[in-house]
């Protein structure tokens, strides 16, 4: 009696255990994991849902699939609505639950989480506007982890100033995704990911003459400006050689369809000089208050040098030609590097190379502004 008893299982219940928990790690691991994208095409009761990693896939849509539709950038599903299907649109973002439940081989959607098009672009131009009202930018001159304060080297020429970011445990912190400016693209990060020379953007609350801010939102990133003339081209392969002025050595730079193009003809490339020089007081070239003049007509009479930039015209890889000067924002790299934003007709901004990339880094960045920027929680 004062011996424990053993209990004996049947071989035939252990196996029958082992069978019945395999196949449930079996199941679990066929699961279909939901994904999200962009609609690209509807035919029927079919949509083709281009995903965030950039593979297309076709998806039934039957009667019993449950369709809401919530605002961009909302974190629950609270406020979501009901919609139809006919309701769904190409360019529409959505969040796709397969159904674990469908034939074998067959894509069926249990549940759709929807962001209109509409209010993405609605919700686009409004983070736009509100980061060019509430927002600075610059180059990162300094940080202190511990203190929660970066200081930004900001502006060129006459409006170069110093600004202050304050950074606090409600802050936003993000960085850019390799290769890439589009606030979508980037991912949280802490602040100790931020280098001195990095690019960054700060939104919130600023003092009067915007030399503080207590950044709400924050993203930043290492990027490579590069100034020189243009030594091969190579269309086919949309690629170009130029010789960096800085270095002295040819850097490989590769045009992708992300990169912006832009060129500045003659008259608005001698503005923006005199302007970054400080020169004759700002004063502009004769008849230069014309097209593009800004409202600061007393700072040079041509407004912001930034808005500028935007208005010059687009250009392909083909417009160019060899011995042309370039300045260009790339991703971070010696050898071979890949265009962010690349700016030509800008041999009068080479007399002031440091103000000049200081002003192509500020207007490379996008913040808020980017397409998909409010993709579908």
């Amino acid at each position: 009696m004062g011996k424990m008893m053993k209990i004996r299982i049947p071989l035939m219940s252990v196996r029958l255990i082992v069978a019945l928990a395999l196949l449930t790690m079996a199941a679990q691991a066929q699961a279909p994991v939901p994904f999200q994208g962009t609609i690209t095409a509807i035919n029927g009761s079919t949509l083709t849902v281009k995903t965030d990693a950039g593979d297309l896939r076709q998806v039934n849509v039957p009667s019993t699939t449950v369709l809401l539709r919530i605002a961009p950038g909302a974190k629950d599903l609270s406020a979501a609505e009901k919609i139809a299907f006919s309701d769904l649109t190409v360019g529409d973002r959505a969040l796709v639950k397969p159904d674990p439940n469908a034939p074998a081989g067959t894509l069926q959607a249990l549940r759709i989480i929807a962001v209109k098009q509409a209010d993405l672009a609605a919700k686009q131009q409004k983070d736009r506007e509100d980061w060019q009202l509430r927002g600075v930018g610059g180059l990162v001159k300094n940080v202190d982890a511990a203190a929660g304060v970066i200081m930004l080297n900001s502006g060129a020429g006459a409006t170069a100033k110093t600004i202050t970011v304050r950074i606090t445990k409600t802050t936003n912190l993000k960085r850019y995704a390799p290769a890439s400016v589009r606030f979508d693209e980037s991912k949280l990060a802490p602040i100790d990911a931020i280098r001195v020379g990095d690019q960054l953007r700060a939104r919130g609350a600023k003092n009067a003459d915007g030399t503080e801010i207590a950044a709400e939102d924050v993203v930043s990133g290492s990027f490579r400006n590069i100034a020189g003339t243009v030594v091969t081209l190579d269309t086919p392969a949309s690629a170009l050689m130029v010789k960096d002025l800085a270095t002295k050595k040819p850097v490989t730079i590769h045009i992708t369809a992300a990169s912006q193009m832009r060129r500045l003809d003659d008259r608005m490339a001698q503005m923006l000089a005199m302007r970054l020089k400080g020169g004759a007081n700002g004063a502009t070239p004769a008849g230069a208050n014309g097209p593009g003049a800004g409202r600061n007509g007393g700072q040079g009479g041509f407004g912001d040098p930034q808005q500028l930039l935007n208005r010059a015209p687009s250009i392909q890889l083909g417009d160019l030609k060899k011995g042309d000067a370039v300045m260009l924002v790339a991703t971070d790299g010696t050898d071979e590097v890949s265009a962010i934003t690349l700016l030509a007709g800008v041999e009068p901004l080479l007399e002031a190379p440091a103000a000049s990339q200081n002003l192509l880094s500020n207007w490379s960045l996008n913040s808020g502004a980017g397409a998909g920027d409010a993709a579908a929680q």
